[in-house]
């Protein structure tokens, strides 16, 4: 299976998944260890928030979306493409990965909106 991370630091799993433009992606099955295989650094037009093209987009091909922080409209749009988005408040890429495969990716965080 593919992954994509949303990780604006390339290091944890951040939120906001419709304004990223920074995934890390990996190939991982249940039981092996994840695999880094790609890091997408993509421009603010492809940022899914403001991406509203129906052509083919960089995250594209992945089984699943893991992410600290996604609205229904995001998880809907990427539904629609196929990719399944896991929302959560694990930061490390790799547990993330791990606890969705063995069905413990713990609830994302409580979200402080600031207006």
């Amino acid at each position: 299976m593919k992954f994509a991370i949303t990780s604006q630091n390339f290091r944890t799993v951040t939120g906001h998944a419709g304004k990223s433009r920074r995934f890390l992606v990996y190939s991982a099955e249940p039981g092996q260890e994840p695999l880094e295989v790609e890091r997408l650094d993509l421009p603010r037009e492809l940022a899914f928030h403001e991406f509203r093209g129906a052509g083919v987009h960089p995250v594209d091909g992945v089984d699943v979306l893991i992410t600290g922080g996604a609205g229904a409209g995001f998880v809907h749009r990427l539904a629609a493409r196929g990719i399944r988005v896991a929302v959560t408040g694990e930061t490390d890429p790799l547990a993330a990965i791990r606890r969705f495969f063995d069905g413990t990716l713990p609830p994302p965080l409580p979200h402080d909106h600031h207006h």
